[in-house]
This record gives C-alpha cells, structure tokens and sequence, in this order.
C-alpha cells in the first residue's frame, strides 16, 4: 500500500500542498497559487483569510487528485504558514469579520509607542519578543477598536482570534487550536508556562475565551473531512519549521531563510532564557514528543520582497538575471540599499525608518543597485549573528534556505560577510519539509537521527574575504542604517 502525508505551506506572497511519498522519502507532486495582498494605507498590510482557506482546498485536493490518493493512503496532514498574521471570524458561521492584518503591518505602532518600559520589560520578560507591532497582540486590539461586528461577536461571546493556523485548523476540522510557535508569536503566551498570561491578555484587552487552546506541534489537531478524513498531525510556523526541515535540531545550530523577510533562528535547546539578548527575540523552536526547545531569532522584515521591488520598477526581467548582474562589478563602489520599506527589524527595531538607497554617483549603474539590494541580506544578517555571538553563543552549522538561497552571490556574500561556512539547505522545500518531518515522527515513521541523514548537504560556501575588507564593507552599512 502507498503512503503519503499532505504538507500544506501558506506562506506569505502564495501557499501550496505537497504530496510526500513515505515510502520512498520524496515529493511526489506539489501545486501552489500566488496570494492577494492589500495596501490600504501607509505601512498597512492586509490579506483574505477566506482567499486563503479556499486556495488551500484547490492546491490539495488538486495534489491528492493527481496522484489518486485512497482514504487509507493518506496517514497525515501538515501545516506550517505565515506569523503573526490575525484572523478574527465568528465562532458559529467561521466568517472573518475582517481582513488578515499580515504580519508586516505597522498600523499600531502607536499604541506600542504609547507601552512604558516596565511595561515593555515585562512583555520581554513573559514572552521573549521585543514589543513591536509585528506581533499579534496590537492587531487584536486594533480589531476590537476599529471594528464594530468584532464587537458585537465579543459581547456575544462568539468572537474567535487566531493566527492563520488557528483559523485554517478551525475551518478544517472544526477546533479551535494553535500550536506553541504559532503562540509564541502572539506577545500574549507565557514563554516559560507555554499558555496565554493572563496578566497580557488584560493589558491588550483580550478574552482568554477569544484564543485558541494551545498544543504541542505534534498534537492530534483533528480530522480533516475534506482532505480523506486525514488527521491533522503537525502545526508549526514557518520559521520554525524550514529549522526541522534543514536538519537545525541541536543546541548551537542555525538556519537562515531568505524569504519575503529574512529570518535568523538559533536553536538554545531547552533554554528559554532570553535576558542576554536584549535586542532579539526568544521563541519557541518546537514542542515534539513532551519537549520544548527554543530559539535566539532576529527577524529581518525585507530580504527577497526588494529584489522583487527592483523587478517591478524594471531593473531586470528574471530573478534570476540578478546573481550575473551582482557579479559583473568587482565591489558595490560605495552604493548601499537598506530596505526599510515598513520599518527595520531586528536588532534594529526602526518602525519608522523607511527605504533608501546611499552612495550613488552619475556612474551608479541599475548592476550597482541590484548588488547593493543582494548585499543587504548579508549585512542585516551579520547584524544579527553579531547580537548572537556578543552574548556568548557560539556558532556550529549555518543552513539557508528561502528564495535567496538560489543565488551563488548572495550565499557566497553571506560567507565572507560572517566569515563562517554556509551551507545549503539541501531541500527547497524545507520550510513544508519540516512540518511533514514532524508528522512522521508523531506517527512514529521518523527518529531525530533520520532527519539529520534525509537533511545533510555538501553543497558548502567558504569564506574568502580578507578581514580588512569585510570590516570597509560593514562600516558603510552601519553609515547606511544610520541615515534611515
């Protein structure tokens, strides 16, 4: 009998379902859609969280259909999606009241300005996130005070609000769960007891009966009628699942996406300690099999979406054209981009920097803005690894994967720039490889040690600079993000 487990990734720009073949430990189809964002204002970023659960069904049942997937075939889903993104919908009917306010959405900033420092150390203290309205707790809020059907649910006891895992869950099989990373995510759970703090959900004004129960990634999250009644066996966020599906599972090991945004995650094992990294967040990595370990992450907000907003003003036709056009130059000749389109992430935190490009002169080419944009993603993560290394963790394996990772230029940048070895993900698809990975160890397919041995790579980037370099380089970035 064949074997399959369908992963599901709903990213950010698109989602799609993967067909994974058990037996022979391989994709045996995929299909993906591209995904509707909406800009209504300044820094505002909103999605259809009805577009989404609807695209889902199409790319899945267009997958189990392709390959004539039988009910006893299909042993697991996994999901793995976006952060930070809010859902609120009506707990009777499962219709949003709104739109998705997406993770990059700077819409409340204010009130995050309006936090005291106690009240910021606090949020540090519980949760690990540095407060920022990329986190979930202010778009709640927002919600309630900007819409009035949210309201009406509220008082009637029926308003649900979820990250977009809690609601594709709640749609699917008709519970109203998360999972600890997705969670984590939320600036309203308790980093150390792994549930909502009730001292949180009072200072943002949320009903603990408005969230979802929160599960380990490998809990039976229910049946999914629509999908052969297979059981939902993995949820996990994105981030954090590209770290299972690069093999990242020890203490000390890292993995960086190059993705819409650029993500940096370095696994502490069970230590949940985040007092020696004050400018980057603690979170939850995964809670497999009764265990929670966690990860020092810096979250960088535009890593390929500003190569993408080169190609719309014209600079090139293919994403692909941009790694010969980088290498046609022999230095960046003084040209730096620092795309701060909604803001600076870690270790930065500038909410209200924006977008710049430095240093051109009348014989600045459209080569030299492309280098300058493929460079950025090296030096905003160095900035990060930097904050890692200063507080005493030391570095072992660096897997990238994402987007950015195609690019010979940026991965060997990236080498010279933290002066360690990268190596490639050997799988493109990590980030739904690793919700699937976790699905087959709660089924009990997989150990930890056959995800090392489907993960390891030999595709290796050395660093080359000279350190005098690197440093003439890295100064000028830090002139860059001075001005912005």
């Amino acid at each position: 009998m064949r074997k399959f487990v369908l992963g599901l990734d709903e990213g950010t720009t698109s989602l799609r379902a993967v067909l994974y073949n058990v037996e022979k430990h391989q994709i045996a189809d995929s299909s993906s859609l591209p995904l509707k964002t909406f800009y209504p204002n300044d820094a505002w970023v909103e999605q259809d969280a009805e577009e989404i659960l609807n695209k889902i069904v199409k790319v899945s049942k267009t997958v189990l259909k392709n390959s004539s997937v039988e009910k006893n075939e299909l042993l697991a889903v996994a999901l793995t999606n976006q952060r930070e993104a809010v859902v609120a919908w009506d707990k009777l009917t499962g219709k949003p009241v709104c739109r998705m306010i997406g993770w990059q959405c700077r819409r409340t900033s204010a009130m995050i300005k309006k936090l005291t420092i106690q009240e910021r150390d606090e949020i540090k203290q519980k949760t690990g996130l540095i407060a920022n309205p990329y986190f979930s707790a202010t778009k709640m809020k927002w919600i309630l005070e900007n819409c009035k059907e949210a309201r009406v649910l509220a008082k009637k006891k029926q308003l649900c609000f979820g990250t977009i895992d809690s609601f594709l869950a709640f749609r699917l099989t008709g519970n109203f769960v998360t999972d600890t990373t997705n969670a984590s995510r939320t600036m309203l759970m308790n980093l150390h007891t792994l549930d909502w703090d009730d001292d949180l959900l009072k200072k943002f004004k949320i009903d603990k009966e408005m969230l979802p129960k929160i599960l380990p990634c490998d809990a039976h999250f229910g049946n999914i009628k629509r999908f052969l009644n297979a059981p939902l066996l993995a949820i996990i966020g994105d981030q954090q699942s590209s770290m299972v599906g690069q093999g990242v599972i020890s203490a000390g090991e890292s993995k960086v996406t190059f993705g819409t945004g650029g993500f940096v995650l370095t696994n502490l094992g069970e230590n949940s300690s985040n007092k020696d990294f004050p400018n980057l967040l603690t979170t939850v990595a995964r809670t497999i099999h009764g265990k929670t370990d966690y990860a020092i992450e810096g979250s960088i907000y535009s890593a390929c979406s500003a190569v993408n907003f080169l190609k719309s003003l014209g600079l090139f036709v293919n994403v692909q054209d941009t790694e010969k056009m980088a290498q046609s130059l022999s230095s960046n000749e003084g040209v730096y981009f620092v795309p701060a389109f909604t803001g600076l992430g870690a270790p930065y935190w500038k909410d209200d920097s924006r977008g710049a490009i430095l240093g051109m002169t009348y014989d600045t080419t459209k080569n030299h803005i492309v280098r300058a944009c493929l460079e950025s993603m090296a030096y905003n993560t160095k900035a990060v690894f930097d904050e890692i290394k200063q507080n005493g963790q030391k570095l072992g394996l660096i897997s990238v994967d994402g987007g950015g990772s195609k690019n010979n230029f940026v991965l060997q940048f990236l080498a010279d720039m933290l002066n360690h070895k990268i190596v490639k993900s050997k799988e493109s698809e990590s980030t739904v490889m690793g919700a699937i990975y976790i699905a087959l160890l709660n089924l009990g397919i997989l150990c930890r040690a056959d995800i090392k041995e489907l993960t390891s790579s030999n595709k290796i980037y050395e660093p080359k600079m000279t350190e005098s370099e690197r440093k003439h380089l890295y100064d000028g970035w830090i002139k860059a993000i001075k001005k912005v």
